[in-house]
Protein backbone atom coordinates (compact mmCIF):
# COMPACT_ATOMS: atom_id res chain seq x y z
CA UNK A 1 0.00 0.00 0.00
CA UNK A 2 1.56 3.52 -1.53
CA UNK A 3 2.51 6.33 1.96
CA UNK A 4 -0.35 8.42 2.85
CA UNK A 5 0.70 12.06 2.75
CA UNK A 6 0.27 12.11 6.21
CA UNK A 7 2.59 9.20 6.89
CA UNK A 8 4.99 11.29 4.33
CA UNK A 9 4.89 14.07 6.69
CA UNK A 10 5.57 12.65 10.19
CA UNK A 11 8.58 14.39 10.62
CA UNK A 12 7.10 17.68 9.04
CA UNK A 13 9.47 20.94 9.97
CA UNK A 14 11.49 18.78 12.36
CA UNK A 15 15.24 19.38 12.71
CA UNK A 16 17.51 17.07 12.68
CA UNK A 17 21.23 16.07 13.03
CA UNK A 18 22.87 12.42 11.83
CA UNK A 19 26.50 11.57 13.32
CA UNK A 20 28.03 9.37 11.26
CA UNK A 21 25.91 10.44 8.79
CA UNK A 22 27.88 9.92 5.84
CA UNK A 23 27.09 6.44 5.34
CA UNK A 24 25.70 3.44 5.99
CA UNK A 25 22.65 3.58 8.41
CA UNK A 26 23.25 6.91 8.89
CA UNK A 27 22.95 7.62 5.17
CA UNK A 28 19.62 5.88 4.96
CA UNK A 29 18.39 7.41 7.85
CA UNK A 30 19.52 11.07 6.36
CA UNK A 31 17.79 9.99 2.84
CA UNK A 32 14.38 8.77 5.07
CA UNK A 33 14.11 11.99 7.12
CA UNK A 34 14.03 14.35 3.83
CA UNK A 35 11.49 11.55 2.81
CA UNK A 36 9.01 11.65 5.46
CA UNK A 37 9.42 15.52 5.81
CA UNK A 38 12.29 16.54 7.68
CA UNK A 39 12.57 20.64 7.27
CA UNK A 40 16.73 20.50 7.76
CA UNK A 41 18.73 17.61 8.00
CA UNK A 42 22.43 18.15 9.29
CA UNK A 43 24.67 15.20 8.48
CA UNK A 44 27.73 15.18 10.74
CA UNK A 45 30.68 12.93 9.90
CA UNK A 46 34.84 12.95 9.22
CA UNK A 47 33.64 11.91 6.21
CA UNK A 48 33.91 15.27 4.19
CA UNK A 49 33.30 14.26 0.57
CA UNK A 50 31.06 11.55 1.09
CA UNK A 51 28.92 13.84 3.83
CA UNK A 52 28.76 17.01 1.38
CA UNK A 53 27.92 14.83 -1.53
CA UNK A 54 24.46 13.21 0.41
CA UNK A 55 23.78 16.81 1.88
CA UNK A 56 23.59 18.17 -1.82
CA UNK A 57 22.15 15.06 -3.12
CA UNK A 58 18.82 15.67 -0.69
CA UNK A 59 19.31 19.87 -1.25
CA UNK A 60 21.32 22.66 0.26
CA UNK A 61 17.49 23.90 1.43
CA UNK A 62 16.70 20.99 3.17
CA UNK A 63 20.25 19.51 4.17
CA UNK A 64 23.92 20.64 5.37
CA UNK A 65 27.09 19.23 6.18
CA UNK A 66 29.10 20.02 9.47
CA UNK A 67 32.53 18.12 10.24
CA UNK A 68 32.54 16.67 13.10
CA UNK A 69 34.93 14.57 14.67
CA UNK A 70 32.28 12.53 17.95
CA UNK A 71 35.77 12.02 19.91
CA UNK A 72 36.34 15.59 20.18
CA UNK A 73 33.79 17.32 23.09
CA UNK A 74 34.18 20.64 21.45
CA UNK A 75 33.43 19.53 18.06
CA UNK A 76 30.25 18.50 19.16
CA UNK A 77 29.44 21.04 21.08
CA UNK A 78 29.86 23.70 18.41
CA UNK A 79 27.73 20.83 16.07
CA UNK A 80 24.99 21.35 18.26
CA UNK A 81 25.06 24.95 18.60
CA UNK A 82 25.64 25.69 15.48
CA UNK A 83 22.49 23.91 13.99
CA UNK A 84 20.41 25.83 16.38
CA UNK A 85 21.82 29.52 15.79
CA UNK A 86 20.87 28.53 11.71
CA UNK A 87 17.81 26.45 11.92
CA UNK A 88 16.22 27.96 15.71
CA UNK A 89 16.27 24.48 17.26
CA UNK A 90 16.86 20.99 17.60
CA UNK A 91 14.22 18.11 17.57
CA UNK A 92 15.94 15.06 16.43
CA UNK A 93 19.56 13.83 17.23
CA UNK A 94 20.46 10.35 16.32
CA UNK A 95 23.20 9.57 18.06
CA UNK A 96 24.92 6.80 15.31
CA UNK A 97 28.87 7.46 14.78
CA UNK A 98 30.62 4.56 15.52
CA UNK A 99 33.50 2.39 15.02
CA UNK A 100 34.59 -1.01 15.78
CA UNK A 101 37.95 -2.82 15.99
CA UNK A 102 39.10 -5.28 13.22
CA UNK A 103 40.06 -8.30 15.95
CA UNK A 104 37.52 -10.13 16.06
CA UNK A 105 39.52 -12.51 18.19
CA UNK A 106 39.39 -10.14 21.14
CA UNK A 107 38.64 -12.42 23.86
CA UNK A 108 38.75 -11.80 27.76
CA UNK A 109 41.82 -13.40 28.51
CA UNK A 110 43.82 -12.07 25.70
CA UNK A 111 42.06 -8.41 26.46
CA UNK A 112 44.09 -6.10 24.29
CA UNK A 113 43.73 -2.54 25.67
CA UNK A 114 45.22 -0.44 23.25
CA UNK A 115 42.62 -1.32 20.43
CA UNK A 116 39.65 -1.58 23.26
CA UNK A 117 40.78 2.34 23.83
CA UNK A 118 40.98 3.50 20.59
CA UNK A 119 36.91 2.43 19.84
CA UNK A 120 35.74 3.69 23.27
CA UNK A 121 36.03 7.66 22.45
CA UNK A 122 33.82 6.97 19.32
CA UNK A 123 31.18 4.36 20.73
CA UNK A 124 30.83 5.65 24.02
CA UNK A 125 32.47 8.98 25.12
CA UNK A 126 30.91 10.45 21.51
CA UNK A 127 27.47 9.23 22.22
CA UNK A 128 27.87 10.70 25.67
CA UNK A 129 28.77 13.79 24.13
CA UNK A 130 26.24 13.59 21.54
CA UNK A 131 23.06 12.82 24.18
CA UNK A 132 24.51 15.62 26.28
CA UNK A 133 24.85 18.81 24.26
CA UNK A 134 21.45 17.73 21.95
CA UNK A 135 19.57 17.46 25.25
CA UNK A 136 20.67 20.85 26.47
CA UNK A 137 19.99 22.24 23.69
CA UNK A 138 16.75 20.76 23.37
CA UNK A 139 15.79 21.79 27.47
CA UNK A 140 17.49 24.94 26.94
CA UNK A 141 14.91 25.61 23.94
CA UNK A 142 11.56 24.61 25.84
CA UNK A 143 10.51 22.01 23.59
CA UNK A 144 10.22 18.00 23.36
CA UNK A 145 13.01 16.09 21.59
CA UNK A 146 13.82 12.47 20.54
CA UNK A 147 17.58 11.06 21.04
CA UNK A 148 18.15 7.81 18.99
CA UNK A 149 21.27 6.00 20.09
CA UNK A 150 22.56 3.13 17.71
CA UNK A 151 23.57 0.11 20.04
CA UNK A 152 23.20 -3.59 18.61
CA UNK A 153 21.73 -6.48 18.97
CA UNK A 154 25.53 -7.93 20.45
CA UNK A 155 24.89 -5.95 23.49
CA UNK A 156 21.75 -7.88 24.49
CA UNK A 157 23.02 -11.31 23.51
CA UNK A 158 26.54 -11.32 24.02
CA UNK A 159 28.94 -12.86 21.32
CA UNK A 160 32.12 -15.77 21.85
CA UNK A 161 34.65 -13.54 20.58
CA UNK A 162 34.40 -9.13 19.98
CA UNK A 163 34.63 -8.47 23.94
CA UNK A 164 35.39 -5.23 23.48
CA UNK A 165 32.30 -4.31 20.92
CA UNK A 166 30.04 -5.73 23.39
CA UNK A 167 31.25 -4.28 26.21
CA UNK A 168 30.84 -0.64 24.16
CA UNK A 169 27.63 -1.10 23.00
CA UNK A 170 26.10 -2.52 26.30
CA UNK A 171 27.72 1.05 27.58
CA UNK A 172 25.20 2.77 25.08
CA UNK A 173 22.41 1.11 26.60
CA UNK A 174 22.95 1.82 30.05
CA UNK A 175 23.34 5.46 29.16
CA UNK A 176 20.26 5.67 27.04
CA UNK A 177 18.23 3.82 30.15
CA UNK A 178 19.36 6.10 32.21
CA UNK A 179 19.20 9.46 30.01
CA UNK A 180 15.50 8.49 29.67
CA UNK A 181 14.61 9.04 33.09
CA UNK A 182 16.73 11.68 33.62
CA UNK A 183 15.23 13.82 30.78
CA UNK A 184 11.66 12.33 30.14
CA UNK A 185 10.18 14.74 32.40
CA UNK A 186 11.58 17.97 30.33
CA UNK A 187 9.09 15.32 27.26
CA UNK A 188 12.96 14.39 25.65
CA UNK A 189 12.78 10.60 24.93
CA UNK A 190 15.79 8.41 24.50
CA UNK A 191 16.18 5.46 22.84
CA UNK A 192 18.32 3.12 20.98
CA UNK A 193 18.36 1.09 17.72
CA UNK A 194 20.02 -2.18 18.16
CA UNK A 195 20.58 -3.58 14.49
CA UNK A 196 21.32 -7.28 13.92
CA UNK A 197 24.07 -7.98 11.11
CA UNK A 198 23.62 -5.35 8.27
CA UNK A 199 25.29 -5.39 5.10
CA UNK A 200 27.19 -1.64 5.64
CA UNK A 201 31.04 -0.60 4.48
CA UNK A 202 31.41 -1.08 8.62
CA UNK A 203 30.30 -4.32 8.82
CA UNK A 204 32.14 -5.62 5.55
CA UNK A 205 35.58 -4.31 7.06
CA UNK A 206 35.59 -7.15 9.34
CA UNK A 207 35.40 -9.49 6.72
CA UNK A 208 38.34 -7.68 4.61
CA UNK A 209 38.89 -9.79 1.38
CA UNK A 210 35.98 -11.71 0.94
CA UNK A 211 33.56 -11.19 -1.46
CA UNK A 212 30.51 -9.24 -1.14
CA UNK A 213 28.15 -12.23 -2.29
CA UNK A 214 29.90 -14.00 0.85
CA UNK A 215 29.28 -11.07 3.26
CA UNK A 216 25.63 -11.17 2.08
CA UNK A 217 25.04 -15.09 2.53
CA UNK A 218 26.35 -14.38 6.16
CA UNK A 219 23.87 -11.84 6.48
CA UNK A 220 20.83 -13.67 4.88
CA UNK A 221 21.95 -17.01 7.22
CA UNK A 222 21.94 -14.57 10.59
CA UNK A 223 18.09 -14.48 10.09
CA UNK A 224 14.36 -15.98 9.90
CA UNK A 225 13.58 -13.82 7.10
CA UNK A 226 14.37 -14.11 3.28
CA UNK A 227 16.62 -12.03 2.04
CA UNK A 228 19.46 -9.66 3.75
CA UNK A 229 19.01 -7.06 6.25
CA UNK A 230 19.78 -3.65 4.68
CA UNK A 231 20.86 -0.37 5.90
CA UNK A 232 17.06 1.11 5.02
CA UNK A 233 15.14 -1.60 7.41
CA UNK A 234 17.55 -0.12 10.34
CA UNK A 235 16.73 3.73 9.04
CA UNK A 236 13.23 2.78 9.16
CA UNK A 237 13.01 2.03 12.97
CA UNK A 238 14.98 5.18 13.59
CA UNK A 239 12.40 7.01 12.09
CA UNK A 240 9.70 5.44 14.12
CA UNK A 241 11.07 6.48 17.46
CA UNK A 242 12.01 9.99 15.97
CA UNK A 243 8.28 10.86 14.69
CA UNK A 244 5.27 11.72 16.93
CA UNK A 245 4.34 7.52 15.75
CA UNK A 246 6.27 6.77 19.20
CA UNK A 247 5.65 9.96 21.38
CA UNK A 248 5.13 7.69 24.47
CA UNK A 249 7.71 4.93 23.67
CA UNK A 250 11.05 6.59 26.47
CA UNK A 251 14.53 4.04 27.79
CA UNK A 252 13.28 1.44 24.90
CA UNK A 253 15.89 -0.73 23.13
CA UNK A 254 14.13 -1.66 19.91
CA UNK A 255 15.95 -4.60 18.03
CA UNK A 256 16.01 -4.98 14.39
CA UNK A 257 17.16 -8.09 13.00
CA UNK A 258 14.68 -10.12 11.36
CA UNK A 259 14.58 -13.12 13.99
CA UNK A 260 18.03 -13.67 15.15
CA UNK A 261 19.86 -17.27 14.18
CA UNK A 262 23.62 -18.04 14.37
CA UNK A 263 24.98 -17.65 11.31
CA UNK A 264 26.14 -20.21 9.09
CA UNK A 265 30.11 -19.60 7.77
Amino acid sequence: MAATNTSKNKLQDKVAIITGGAGGIGEATALLFAEYGARVVVIADIQDEKGQNLANSIGAHRSTYIHCDITDESQVKSLVETTVQLYGCLDIMFCNAGTATLNLLQIVTDFDFDSYEKVLAVNVRGTVASVKHAARAMMEGGQKGSIICTASLAASIGLEKSTDYVMLKCAVLGLMKSASMQLGGHGIRVNCVSPGPVVTPLFSRAFEGESMEMVERLVESSSYMKGSMKAKHVAEAVVFLASDDSEFVNGHNLVVDGGFKPPKI
